[in-house]
């Protein structure tokens, strides 16, 4: 595996043709660069969301060439304080073009999921989010090896098939 980090993680993105497939399964992240908006959002006050702008920017950019950006976030139901906040900013994405999907953490099995975040280019390349010990996001770990990849586009249909966009979806 090869961690592409930067320009190369945005990289993958460039090269992808159709798609490009975010899994997340994780409650709670705790990435530095978010941890002021995070801080507002429990606090109730005023995001002029500008930390975003550059992803937003980069997801415009990708979906105007026509490849589809997908999210599915696996999610518990009752909601941590860090879903609330993601599912609060979600709309922005989908403004600017992903589809965000929800899927209820207690409707799929465990064992039908990976342990881990990745990303999914044209189910063909695949790169596991990989974060340091202190939450910041360090790249992804690159694969292309064909069982790997076949493991986790199984996974994505598996879930992308139950999952809930964003407009439809609301904590049970």
């Amino acid at each position: 595996m090869l961690l592409a980090q930067g320009e190369d993680f945005l990289k993958l993105f460039h090269e992808a043709e159709r798609e490009a497939f975010h899994l997340e399964v994780q409650d709670t992240y705790e990435t530095p660069e978010e941890s002021e908006p995070f801080r507002r959002f429990l606090e109730d006050e005023h995001d002029d969301y500008e930390w975003f702008r550059p992803w937003l920017d980069h997801i415009r950019a990708t979906t105007a060439r026509g490849v589809a950006v997908n999210r599915a976030r696996v999610v518990t139901e009752p909601h941590t304080d860090y879903t609330r906040f993601a599912k609060s900013v979600a709309r922005f994405n989908v403004e600017a073009g992903e589809d965000v999907r929800y899927l209820p953490r207690h409707l799929i099995d465990d064992s039908d999921l990976t342990a881990d975040d990745w990303w999914l280019f044209d189910d063909a390349v695949l790169g596991f989010t990989v974060f340091e010990r202190s939450g910041r996001w360090a790249g992804a770990a690159v694969t292309t090896d064909r069982r790997i990849v076949e493991f986790a586009r199984t996974v994505k249909e598996r879930v992308w098939s139950s999952a809930v966009p964003l407009a439809g979806y609301s904590e049970q």
